[in-house]
């Protein structure tokens, strides 16, 4: 009777190396279309960026409504982030804040993520945000405490408010 498979007297055999087969990892082949649609994105933003730049949400009334807001009254964790953005595209950091602090606190973060998957993209390299997922509840967290105290009744509270 042979003995019980155990770690140490378990043998594996190699890998074999099979016609047409590699055993190394795949590598990203880049496609034609990565450069036009980056541009297209870039292009877009940058219209929208000076859209946002030229007519103030407070006084224009031609951007989108918050269906969520319209709906229950209630502020969502993005309302004010447009009027957060038309006033840090003028340099009034202050008052950015003041709409939208979830936006602007988070705003180096995603600049870092897009820097991150920019610099991933042109090293041809797999895409990761390398985030633990601990990391992505902790932030999910904070957005939904922050939307629960804006709506919350009190002095204290206003200043989450847009």
């Amino acid at each position: 009777m042979p003995p019980p498979a155990t770690v140490s007297n378990v043998v594996r055999p190699a890998a074999q190396a099979q016609p047409g087969r590699t055993t190394q990892s795949p590598s990203v082949v880049p496609t034609r279309c990565d450069l036009p649609i980056l541009t297209i994105c870039a292009v877009f933003a940058a219209v929208g960026a000076l859209v946002l730049f030229c007519f103030d949400p407070q006084q224009y009334h031609c951007y989108p409504v918050c269906f969520f807001h319209q709906t229950t009254g209630l502020l969502c964790p993005g309302c004010g982030a447009l009027r957060a953005m038309h006033q840090l595209l003028h340099g009034h950091l202050v008052t950015a804040f003041r709409f939208n602090p979830v936006l602007i606190v988070s705003l180096p973060l995603l600049f870092w993520f897009g820097a991150k998957f920019a610099l991933q993209k042109a090293r041809h390299q797999p895409l990761s945000l390398g985030l633990r997922p601990a990391w992505l509840w902790l932030m999910l967290a904070a957005v939904l405490v922050v939307s629960v105290l804006r709506n919350l009744p009190g002095a204290s509270f206003a200043l989450l408010r847009p």
